[in-house]
Protein backbone atom coordinates (compact mmCIF):
# COMPACT_ATOMS: atom_id res chain seq x y z
CA UNK A 1 0.00 0.00 0.00
CA UNK A 2 1.37 3.39 -0.96
CA UNK A 3 1.53 6.32 1.48
CA UNK A 4 -1.31 8.04 -0.33
CA UNK A 5 -3.47 4.91 0.07
CA UNK A 6 -2.70 4.80 3.80
CA UNK A 7 -3.79 8.45 4.13
CA UNK A 8 -7.09 7.66 2.40
CA UNK A 9 -7.97 5.27 5.24
CA UNK A 10 -6.51 7.31 8.10
CA UNK A 11 -9.31 8.47 10.44
CA UNK A 12 -9.48 12.15 11.23
CA UNK A 13 -9.49 13.37 14.83
CA UNK A 14 -12.92 13.80 16.39
CA UNK A 15 -14.65 17.18 16.31
CA UNK A 16 -14.94 18.98 19.63
CA UNK A 17 -18.29 20.45 20.77
CA UNK A 18 -16.88 23.96 20.27
CA UNK A 19 -15.83 23.14 16.70
CA UNK A 20 -19.24 21.66 15.94
CA UNK A 21 -20.86 24.84 17.27
CA UNK A 22 -18.65 26.93 14.95
CA UNK A 23 -19.81 24.92 11.94
CA UNK A 24 -23.45 25.14 13.04
CA UNK A 25 -23.22 28.93 13.29
CA UNK A 26 -21.40 29.25 9.96
CA UNK A 27 -23.96 27.17 8.09
CA UNK A 28 -26.93 29.02 9.58
CA UNK A 29 -25.39 32.48 9.03
CA UNK A 30 -24.56 31.80 5.40
CA UNK A 31 -27.49 29.64 4.31
CA UNK A 32 -30.13 29.74 7.05
CA UNK A 33 -29.91 25.95 7.35
CA UNK A 34 -30.14 24.65 10.92
CA UNK A 35 -27.82 21.73 11.64
CA UNK A 36 -29.16 19.83 14.64
CA UNK A 37 -26.91 17.71 16.91
CA UNK A 38 -28.58 14.66 15.37
CA UNK A 39 -26.99 15.59 12.03
CA UNK A 40 -23.47 15.77 13.44
CA UNK A 41 -22.44 12.55 11.69
CA UNK A 42 -23.77 13.98 8.40
CA UNK A 43 -21.51 17.01 8.82
CA UNK A 44 -18.47 14.92 9.79
CA UNK A 45 -18.91 12.57 6.84
CA UNK A 46 -18.95 15.37 4.27
CA UNK A 47 -16.26 17.48 5.91
CA UNK A 48 -13.99 14.48 6.19
CA UNK A 49 -14.46 13.53 2.53
CA UNK A 50 -13.55 17.04 1.35
CA UNK A 51 -10.65 17.44 3.81
CA UNK A 52 -9.08 14.20 2.61
CA UNK A 53 -9.36 15.38 -0.99
CA UNK A 54 -7.32 18.51 -0.26
CA UNK A 55 -5.04 17.05 2.42
CA UNK A 56 -6.27 18.86 5.54
CA UNK A 57 -6.04 16.87 8.77
CA UNK A 58 -8.04 18.83 11.36
CA UNK A 59 -11.36 20.66 11.43
CA UNK A 60 -10.03 23.94 12.83
CA UNK A 61 -7.58 24.32 9.95
CA UNK A 62 -10.27 23.55 7.41
CA UNK A 63 -12.68 25.99 9.08
CA UNK A 64 -10.10 28.76 8.63
CA UNK A 65 -9.52 27.66 5.04
CA UNK A 66 -13.24 27.96 4.31
CA UNK A 67 -13.78 31.31 6.00
CA UNK A 68 -10.69 33.34 5.10
CA UNK A 69 -10.05 35.28 1.89
CA UNK A 70 -11.05 34.75 -1.75
CA UNK A 71 -9.83 31.16 -1.75
CA UNK A 72 -12.05 30.53 1.24
CA UNK A 73 -15.05 31.72 -0.76
CA UNK A 74 -14.23 29.25 -3.53
CA UNK A 75 -13.71 26.40 -1.08
CA UNK A 76 -17.01 27.25 0.63
CA UNK A 77 -18.84 26.73 -2.67
CA UNK A 78 -17.12 23.35 -3.09
CA UNK A 79 -18.18 22.31 0.40
CA UNK A 80 -21.71 23.66 0.01
CA UNK A 81 -22.41 21.23 -2.83
CA UNK A 82 -21.81 18.41 -0.35
CA UNK A 83 -23.81 19.87 2.52
CA UNK A 84 -26.99 20.72 0.61
CA UNK A 85 -29.36 17.82 0.06
CA UNK A 86 -30.06 17.30 -3.64
CA UNK A 87 -31.92 13.98 -3.70
CA UNK A 88 -35.16 14.43 -5.63
CA UNK A 89 -37.11 13.10 -8.61
CA UNK A 90 -39.68 14.14 -11.18
CA UNK A 91 -43.21 14.73 -9.80
CA UNK A 92 -41.86 13.97 -6.34
CA UNK A 93 -45.20 14.67 -4.62
CA UNK A 94 -47.86 13.63 -7.16
CA UNK A 95 -50.81 15.31 -5.35
CA UNK A 96 -49.05 18.68 -5.65
CA UNK A 97 -48.75 18.32 -9.41
CA UNK A 98 -52.32 17.04 -9.68
CA UNK A 99 -53.38 20.25 -7.93
CA UNK A 100 -51.21 22.27 -10.32
CA UNK A 101 -52.83 20.61 -13.32
CA UNK A 102 -56.31 21.49 -12.06
CA UNK A 103 -55.21 25.05 -11.31
CA UNK A 104 -53.74 25.59 -14.79
CA UNK A 105 -56.84 24.25 -16.50
CA UNK A 106 -58.98 26.52 -14.31
CA UNK A 107 -56.77 29.44 -15.30
CA UNK A 108 -57.25 28.65 -18.97
CA UNK A 109 -61.01 28.58 -18.47
CA UNK A 110 -60.88 31.92 -16.66
CA UNK A 111 -58.76 33.45 -19.41
CA UNK A 112 -61.19 32.23 -22.08
CA UNK A 113 -58.41 30.27 -23.77
CA UNK A 114 -56.15 33.29 -24.31
CA UNK A 115 -53.69 33.19 -21.40
CA UNK A 116 -50.94 35.70 -20.83
CA UNK A 117 -47.45 34.12 -20.60
CA UNK A 118 -47.18 31.96 -17.49
CA UNK A 119 -44.26 32.43 -15.10
CA UNK A 120 -43.28 29.55 -12.78
CA UNK A 121 -40.64 29.43 -10.03
CA UNK A 122 -39.04 26.35 -8.51
CA UNK A 123 -37.38 27.46 -5.24
CA UNK A 124 -34.62 25.13 -4.10
CA UNK A 125 -34.73 23.32 -7.42
CA UNK A 126 -31.75 21.02 -6.71
CA UNK A 127 -30.82 19.28 -9.97
CA UNK A 128 -33.89 20.43 -11.87
CA UNK A 129 -36.42 17.62 -11.61
CA UNK A 130 -39.10 19.82 -10.05
CA UNK A 131 -38.54 22.64 -12.55
CA UNK A 132 -38.89 20.32 -15.53
CA UNK A 133 -41.96 18.73 -13.91
CA UNK A 134 -43.56 22.18 -13.77
CA UNK A 135 -42.72 22.70 -17.44
CA UNK A 136 -44.22 19.34 -18.40
CA UNK A 137 -47.44 20.11 -16.50
CA UNK A 138 -47.74 23.51 -18.20
CA UNK A 139 -47.00 22.11 -21.65
CA UNK A 140 -49.60 19.37 -21.26
CA UNK A 141 -52.29 21.79 -20.03
CA UNK A 142 -51.71 24.11 -22.98
CA UNK A 143 -51.52 21.27 -25.50
CA UNK A 144 -54.77 19.83 -24.16
CA UNK A 145 -56.39 23.24 -24.73
CA UNK A 146 -54.98 23.40 -28.26
CA UNK A 147 -52.77 26.38 -27.41
CA UNK A 148 -49.14 27.19 -28.08
CA UNK A 149 -48.89 29.98 -25.49
CA UNK A 150 -45.51 30.93 -24.03
CA UNK A 151 -44.42 30.08 -20.49
CA UNK A 152 -41.16 29.98 -18.56
CA UNK A 153 -39.79 28.34 -15.42
CA UNK A 154 -37.20 29.98 -13.18
CA UNK A 155 -35.25 27.39 -11.20
CA UNK A 156 -33.10 28.62 -8.31
CA UNK A 157 -30.79 26.87 -5.88
CA UNK A 158 -27.74 27.68 -3.78
CA UNK A 159 -25.65 24.84 -5.24
CA UNK A 160 -23.77 25.58 -8.45
CA UNK A 161 -23.16 21.87 -8.98
CA UNK A 162 -26.88 21.09 -8.75
CA UNK A 163 -27.70 23.91 -11.17
CA UNK A 164 -25.15 22.58 -13.66
CA UNK A 165 -26.82 19.16 -13.54
CA UNK A 166 -30.19 20.80 -14.14
CA UNK A 167 -28.91 22.63 -17.20
CA UNK A 168 -27.57 19.35 -18.59
CA UNK A 169 -31.04 17.84 -18.26
CA UNK A 170 -30.12 14.16 -18.26
CA UNK A 171 -31.35 11.83 -15.55
CA UNK A 172 -31.23 8.24 -14.39
CA UNK A 173 -34.35 6.06 -14.75
CA UNK A 174 -34.79 6.08 -10.95
CA UNK A 175 -35.55 9.83 -11.07
CA UNK A 176 -38.37 9.21 -13.56
CA UNK A 177 -40.49 6.71 -11.63
CA UNK A 178 -43.45 9.09 -11.37
CA UNK A 179 -43.39 10.17 -15.03
CA UNK A 180 -46.30 8.76 -17.02
CA UNK A 181 -45.27 6.64 -20.05
CA UNK A 182 -46.83 9.15 -22.47
CA UNK A 183 -44.89 12.03 -20.90
CA UNK A 184 -41.70 9.98 -20.87
CA UNK A 185 -42.03 9.43 -24.60
CA UNK A 186 -42.99 13.03 -25.32
CA UNK A 187 -40.42 14.90 -23.24
CA UNK A 188 -37.37 12.63 -22.95
CA UNK A 189 -34.89 11.02 -25.30
CA UNK A 190 -33.27 7.73 -24.20
CA UNK A 191 -29.47 7.86 -24.18
CA UNK A 192 -26.99 5.15 -25.00
CA UNK A 193 -25.83 5.05 -21.36
CA UNK A 194 -29.33 4.18 -20.11
CA UNK A 195 -30.14 7.69 -18.89
CA UNK A 196 -32.80 10.03 -20.29
CA UNK A 197 -32.29 13.47 -21.83
CA UNK A 198 -34.92 16.20 -21.50
CA UNK A 199 -35.84 17.37 -25.02
CA UNK A 200 -34.49 20.75 -26.13
CA UNK A 201 -37.93 22.31 -26.40
CA UNK A 202 -38.47 21.78 -22.67
CA UNK A 203 -34.91 22.71 -21.68
CA UNK A 204 -35.42 26.05 -23.41
CA UNK A 205 -38.37 26.78 -21.09
CA UNK A 206 -36.28 26.54 -17.89
CA UNK A 207 -33.74 29.11 -16.68
CA UNK A 208 -31.41 28.02 -13.87
CA UNK A 209 -29.92 30.66 -11.56
CA UNK A 210 -28.07 30.65 -8.24
CA UNK A 211 -30.01 32.14 -5.34
CA UNK A 212 -29.63 31.86 -1.58
CA UNK A 213 -33.08 31.94 0.05
CA UNK A 214 -31.62 34.33 2.62
CA UNK A 215 -31.45 36.85 -0.24
CA UNK A 216 -35.08 36.57 -1.33
CA UNK A 217 -35.73 40.20 -0.40
CA UNK A 218 -33.37 41.18 -3.23
CA UNK A 219 -34.54 38.56 -5.74
CA UNK A 220 -35.78 40.08 -9.04
CA UNK A 221 -38.67 37.63 -9.49
CA UNK A 222 -42.11 39.22 -9.40
CA UNK A 223 -45.59 38.59 -10.76
CA UNK A 224 -45.14 34.81 -10.66
CA UNK A 225 -48.15 32.66 -11.53
CA UNK A 226 -46.93 29.55 -9.70
CA UNK A 227 -44.27 29.09 -7.03
CA UNK A 228 -43.22 25.64 -5.76
CA UNK A 229 -41.14 25.54 -2.56
CA UNK A 230 -41.15 21.95 -1.34
CA UNK A 231 -38.77 19.97 0.88
CA UNK A 232 -36.71 23.09 1.60
CA UNK A 233 -38.30 24.79 4.61
CA UNK A 234 -37.72 21.78 6.87
CA UNK A 235 -34.07 22.83 7.23
CA UNK A 236 -34.89 26.23 8.78
CA UNK A 237 -36.12 27.63 12.06
CA UNK A 238 -39.87 28.29 12.26
CA UNK A 239 -39.40 32.08 12.14
CA UNK A 240 -37.17 31.76 9.08
CA UNK A 241 -39.75 29.60 7.30
CA UNK A 242 -42.34 32.30 7.80
CA UNK A 243 -39.94 34.98 6.56
CA UNK A 244 -39.21 32.97 3.40
CA UNK A 245 -42.91 32.38 2.73
CA UNK A 246 -43.70 36.06 3.26
CA UNK A 247 -41.16 36.96 0.57
CA UNK A 248 -42.57 34.34 -1.81
CA UNK A 249 -46.14 35.52 -1.25
CA UNK A 250 -45.09 39.05 -2.21
CA UNK A 251 -43.77 37.76 -5.53
CA UNK A 252 -46.98 36.05 -6.60
CA UNK A 253 -49.30 37.67 -9.10
CA UNK A 254 -52.93 38.14 -7.97
CA UNK A 255 -54.58 34.74 -8.26
CA UNK A 256 -51.17 33.04 -8.25
CA UNK A 257 -50.53 29.66 -6.62
CA UNK A 258 -47.95 28.89 -3.90
CA UNK A 259 -47.29 25.20 -3.14
CA UNK A 260 -45.13 24.14 -0.20
CA UNK A 261 -44.27 20.83 1.42
CA UNK A 262 -46.96 19.17 3.52
CA UNK A 263 -46.28 19.90 7.20
CA UNK A 264 -43.46 22.37 6.51
CA UNK A 265 -45.33 25.49 7.68
CA UNK A 266 -48.84 24.59 8.77
CA UNK A 267 -49.12 27.63 11.07
CA UNK A 268 -48.14 30.25 8.47
CA UNK A 269 -50.65 32.93 7.57
CA UNK A 270 -50.47 35.96 5.30
CA UNK A 271 -53.11 38.62 4.87
CA UNK A 272 -52.89 38.45 1.06
CA UNK A 273 -53.08 34.66 0.86
CA UNK A 274 -55.95 32.16 0.94
CA UNK A 275 -55.42 28.46 1.77
CA UNK A 276 -56.37 25.95 -0.89
CA UNK A 277 -58.90 23.34 0.20
CA UNK A 278 -56.93 20.13 -0.37
CA UNK A 279 -56.18 17.59 2.35
CA UNK A 280 -53.14 16.20 0.50
CA UNK A 281 -51.39 19.45 -0.45
CA UNK A 282 -50.35 22.57 1.47
CA UNK A 283 -51.02 25.40 -0.95
CA UNK A 284 -52.25 28.99 -1.08
CA UNK A 285 -53.52 31.42 -3.67
CA UNK A 286 -52.96 35.17 -3.64
CA UNK A 287 -56.10 37.27 -3.33
CA UNK A 288 -57.11 39.20 -6.43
Amino acid sequence: MQASDAWAFKPLVDMSPAEFKDWQVLLEERTGIVLSPQRRSFLLTHLTARMREIGVEDYATYYRQVTEGPRGAVEWLNLLDRLTVQETRFFRHPPSFALLGRYLRWRLAQDAGVPRPWAFWSVGCASGEEAYSLAIEADEALREAGLDAPFGVTATDISLNALAKGREGNYSPARLNHVEPEALQAFFQPRADGRFQVIDRLVDKVCFARLNVLDLAKAPMTGMDVIFCQNLLIYFHRWRRHEILDHLAERLAPGGLLVIGVGEAVDWQHEAMLPVADDQVLAFTRKK
